[in-house]
């Protein structure tokens, strides 16, 4: 088994992840080819960008262990602007097996940024340890893009970023 694990962290590192053991690197790896998106490289800032240079937030959850997304240790007023600027992708998992992912604006999560913020300023601008974004809200709110029963966009038939991103976005 261990050769086919080997192949499998040879094409993880072609897409820039170094390990896929660590820090849900091989969930990582399946979100990127799904979406045709690309890692960003480092531990700051935003997980993957889009042909076009724009940023996105990938989470990840296993249905079977929790019902909500983690987001950040450390969440202040800095994150909470950062997250309120890109697209996030939300994967759902059963063990290792992929069932279904979201794409969401972040106009979308308003209400959570929204809450985060007056926890920040309630706390005394202390930083909020990893607040959660339930599973059931990403179902209701966000655009289904991949369904495991249905395999509605197969992976990288056109590069999801290209195809669900084509609208322009207006300049600031």
């Amino acid at each position: 088994m261990f050769p086919a694990i080997r192949r499998y962290q040879q094409l993880a590192t072609k897409h820039g992840i170094g390990d896929i053991f660590q820090d849900n690197g091989g969930k990582l790896l399946q979100m990127l080819l799904i979406t045709g998106l690309e890692v960003v490289k480092g531990r700051e800032g935003n997980d993957a960008v889009d042909i076009r240079g724009r940023e996105y937030e990938l989470k990840s959850v296993n249905r079977s262990l929790t019902s909500s997304f983690s987001t950040h240790h450390h969440l202040n007023p800095a994150i909470i602007q950062k997250y309120r600027s890109v697209g996030w992708y939300f994967a759902i998992y059963e063990g290792i097996e992929l069932i279904e992912m979201y794409f969401v604006e972040p106009e979308r999560l308003e209400p959570y940024f929204v809450k985060w913020a007056e926890k920040w300023n309630a706390e005394g601008n202390k930083d909020i340890n990893n607040p959660k974004i339930s599973l059931k809200f990403v179902r209701q709110v966000g655009t289904l893009i991949y369904e495991t029963r249905d395999q509605i966009i197969p992976a990288r038939s056109k590069g999801l970023a290209e195809s669900i991103h084509d609208v322009e976005k207006p300049e600031d």
